[in-house]
């Protein structure tokens, strides 16, 4: 029963709403009435803690393929580098993978248009999906370093 604007009660059917329901129906509402003051706080919070989550994951996952290629990138060093490969050989083939993945555009050229510090490794400042190409690269070329070495190719 709900009081009308005589004094009078009437009885009214109670419905059930879907979340995005209710979250439409208070967005199209009155602010000044209470409850919909308080069911618009509720639903911009909730909106903003998804929000957060969101960026989290998103943050964890270019984290985790960030690990992955510094591990590849670690064995790949290990494997040149037995191969007797010094320093400015191992910079190039990196570069060469870079110009491979970048459309031609080498290593250092990807950091300029970045704007990505000399000191930095560029997968620093790549989106997670480019890391993760980075990384599926990098394991390719330790695939070949190793199986040229069962086989004694150079």
């Amino acid at each position: 029963m709900v009081t009308i604007g005589s004094g009078a009660s009437r009885k009214i059917k109670d419905i059930i709403l879907t979340r995005y329901a209710c979250y439409l129906v208070a967005q199209n509402e009155d602010s000044g009435k209470e409850q919909v003051a308080f069911a618009q706080t509720y639903f911009a919070m909730q909106t903003r803690q998804q929000e957060l989550l969101q960026q989290r994951m998103e943050l964890e996952d270019r984290l985790e393929a960030r690990a992955k290629l510094r591990e590849s990138e670690t064995e790949l060093s290990k494997n040149i580098y037995q191969r007797r490969v010094d320093n400015g050989g191992f910079a190039r083939i990196r570069s060469k993978g870079d110009m491979a993945l970048f459309g031609g555009e080498s290593t250092l050229e990807m950091k300029e248009k970045l704007l990505v510090p000399k000191s930095r490794p560029l997968a620093d400042f790549l989106p997670t999906v480019t890391i993760t190409a980075k990384n599926l690269a990098t394991e390719i070329t330790n695939h070949n370093v190793k199986k040229d070495n069962l086989y004694g190719e150079k």
